[in-house]
């Protein structure tokens, strides 16, 4: 008896293999698919993270950046009177006093004009200070022409700077500015604002800067006293 091969039975033999075979490709593109699509994700909330950071970046710089500008103009405001006068000036929330009008050439004792000057000052630097809780720092310059040979009390310009600044810093003490919101700094020739090159630009470096300053933490200005040793 010859055998008999039913054709359909082969159909479907073939199409079972077919399948087959095309159901790991369909299951590899699935994944390759959802990687794709995940790494996309990804992606995205890289970019959007980003955005976001930048966004509160700027928005931190506008705040700062408006914060400043009104401090200058309240101090512009508490200084309005002097600044009027001409007898100082205002710029990026430093105080500028000329050098001539504190002090003689190569001396750090104040003149009348300049003790009255500070004096009107305190008033409204005091009540500035005490509504934001900053400080003043005291700031003295001096042109770069070398001490007098003759003058044998500073030993050279930062020595006379640093005299100075404390001069006005005493001084505004005296006045009634409270010893807590002061401290005094010295720069001698350095950072000069004009040319030392001629008369009129040496007269603008010999001066006196004051400037507000936030009041540095107590974490941060703490100093701790070292340990004694043991006996």
């Amino acid at each position: 008896m010859s055998a008999f091969q039913d054709p359909l039975a082969d159909d479907g033999r073939h199409a079972d293999e077919a399948d087959e075979t095309t159901a790991p490709v369909w299951s590899v593109f699935g994944d390759l698919m959802a990687g794709l699509v995940g790494a996309f994700v990804l992606v995205f909330i890289g970019v959007l993270l980003t955005q976001v950071d930048l966004v509160n970046s700027l928005q931190a710089e506008i705040e700062r950046r408006q914060q400043e500008e009104a401090r200058r103009m309240a101090l512009e405001k508490a200084l309005a009177v002097p600044l009027a006068s001409g007898r100082i000036t205002l710029d990026n929330g430093r105080i500028g006093i000329s050098g001539s009008v504190l002090f003689d050439l190569n001396s750090a004792q104040l003149r009348p004009e300049g003790e009255q000057l500070l004096q009107a000052l305190v008033p409204p630097l005091r009540v500035y200070l005490e509504e934001r809780d900053d400080m003043l720092m005291v700031s003295g310059f001096t042109d770069d022409r070398p001490v007098s040979a003759g003058n044998t009390q500073f030993r050279d310009n930062l020595d006379l700077s640093a005299q100075r600044a404390l001069t006005v810093t005493r001084t505004l003490i005296a006045q009634g500015m409270p010893r807590s919101r002061l401290f005094s700094a010295a720069f001698g020739a350095e950072q000069p604002v004009a040319s030392n090159a001629d008369e009129k630009g040496r007269a603008l470096n010999r001066r006196v800067e004051m400037a507000p300053v936030p009041r540095a933490s107590p974490a941060a200005g703490a100093v701790q006293n070292p340990a004694k040793p043991s006996s």
